[in-house]
């Protein structure tokens, strides 16, 4: 998809990326409204700009955010981190294609290994071995184990995706072994048990993930989701009950603990 560029005008009702769309001003003041009239003072400032794209895209406005971005990319279309940025609220949308672009780009300015992993991230998950090569290269360039976590987990996604369960284990696990805290290598270790329908390997995986981080939700979810396949019932409500007091915003956690008889 083609980034839209909107031609600058001094009249906000012509330009879009001057205004925030009514819903969002009503159901989000004053913060929004805050830094809209900051901006009608201080139209050039970038900070504030990415600050109002910032906050946007954490209540859920990305389209938005990406609007504000679009602003100082017309100004500063050679700023790394603007581009980089652009990726992460088109990764948002969702628009991967627009993503791609914005990574790309980003990568023809600056050979961030940040924006090589979010981009061998989403091939990754197209299932291009493209994303290979990336992480051998970032391998390569011994940048630390926090980067070669990353790179083991992308390659794990790889070959989960494509089919290949064995590598996939392989690399989730060299990922934990780089970082013990990886909660994401853990779920997707887990899957490939739950999707093979062997539930009591990936309740151990899972169950272990709750001890490594006991605030998070999904490890709950999953051991929920296991006892539930197990025919444990009163297990899974009480997995199912423990990720919903960890985030109530997650509608398949709600109907989970509804399915189970429980009250949400």
């Amino acid at each position: 998809m083609t980034v839209l560029f909107f031609s600058c005008k001094n009249d906000k009702k012509n330009n879009p990326t001057d205004t925030v769309s009514e819903i969002v001003k009503e159901k989000f003041s004053p913060e929004v409204s805050q830094l809209q009239r900051l901006l009608l003072s201080k139209p050039d400032s970038t900070g504030l700009r990415l600050k109002l794209a910032m906050l946007l895209d954490s209540i859920g406005q990305p389209k938005e955010a990406i609007l504000q971005v679009d602003t100082l990319l017309r100004k500063d279309s050679l700023n790394y981190g603007l581009w980089f940025t652009h990726g992460q609220l088109a990764e948002d949308i969702p628009d991967t294609a627009m993503a791609i672009k914005s990574y790309q780009k980003a990568i023809s300015i600056y050979n961030s290994p940040d924006a090589l992993l979010s981009l061998a991230n989403i091939y990754a998950e197209q299932k291009n071995n493209e994303s290979l090569i990336i992480c051998q290269r970032l391998s390569e360039m011994s940048l630390g184990r926090e980067y070669d976590a990353h790179c083991n987990f992308i390659t794990g996604i790889y070959y989960a995706r494509t089919g290949n369960k064995a590598k996939a284990l392989q690399y989730f696990n060299s990922c934990i072994a780089n970082n013990y805290t990886y909660m994401e290598a853990y779920i997707e270790k887990g899957l490939i048990y739950f999707d093979q329908k062997d539930y009591r390997n990936a309740l151990s995986v899972f169950q272990f993930a709750s001890t490594v981080n006991s605030m998070d939700p999904d490890p709950y979810y999953w051991m929920g989701r296991c006892y539930e396949l197990m025919n444990q019932k009163d297990s899974a409500l009480l997995k199912f009950q423990q990720s919903y007091s960890l985030d109530r915003s997650d509608p398949q956690v709600k109907a989970a603990v509804v399915r189970m008889g429980g009250k949400d």
